[in-house]
This record gives C-alpha cells, structure tokens and sequence, in this order.
C-alpha cells in the first residue's frame, strides 16, 4: 500500500471507539479518512472486504466522484483518523504531484483486488 504518512499531520483528527461506525454505505461523503493509529474495517453488504491499519486511506470515492458511499467503514479497533474534506483534498492533489498518484495506487489496488473475488 502506498506510503501517505504525511497525513497523520492533517489538522482535524477524529477519535472512534473499536465497534463504531465511521460511516455507512448509501450515506453522502464530505471526506476520506488516513488512519492514524488503529484498525478500520470496510464492510460490503456487512461482510469484510478489507481491513486497514495505521497508514491506510479510505472514503476517497467519495470525493472524487461525489456518488454516495460505496461500503460501510467500522473501527475495528479504538482509532485515530485524519479526516480530509474536498477542498483540503483538491489542495492536496495541487500541491502534492505525488499524493494524486498515490491514490490513483491505493484506488488501483482496490479494483484489482475486487476483480478477484
């Protein structure tokens, strides 16, 4: 997975409680989250699909595509989250060559794993 460390920097940091639901699939996405310390589990359909830990980014979908959540996001563990709102993002991508080509990674890795089940 590739490296966005440089998140863990962001200014607004959001604590969830292992069980908690960050957000539900259907719902409307104002950010994604880099995992800042802890576990959080992507449900599709209320089964597992991938389980991220410190370092990991999820909810981007939504910011780029503005399409409702496509899965369910539960603290798999008490965790820290850096949330990025949409302007914050397009900043992101602007500033940072390297970050849109990191998520272009991160959502490439998803397909490709997707495709295989």
């Amino acid at each position: 997975m590739p490296s966005l460390e440089f998140l863990r920097r962001e200014p607004d940091i959001r604590a969830f409680s292992e069980g908690e639901t960050i957000f539900k699939a259907g719902e409307t996405g104002d950010c994604m989250y880099a995992i800042v310390e802890g576990a959080v589990n992507i449900k599709i359909d209320g089964a597992v699909v991938e389980r991220l830990t410190a370092g990991g980014v999820f909810g981007e979908m939504a910011l780029i595509d503005s399409s409702p959540r496509s899965a369910t996001a539960v603290a798999a563990s008490d965790c820290t989250l850096a949330a990025v709102n949409e302007k914050r993002f397009l900043r992101l991508v602007e500033l940072t060559p390297n970050f849109a080509l990191q998520m272009m990674r991160v959502i490439t890795q998803r397909l490709r794993r997707s495709s295989h089940h």
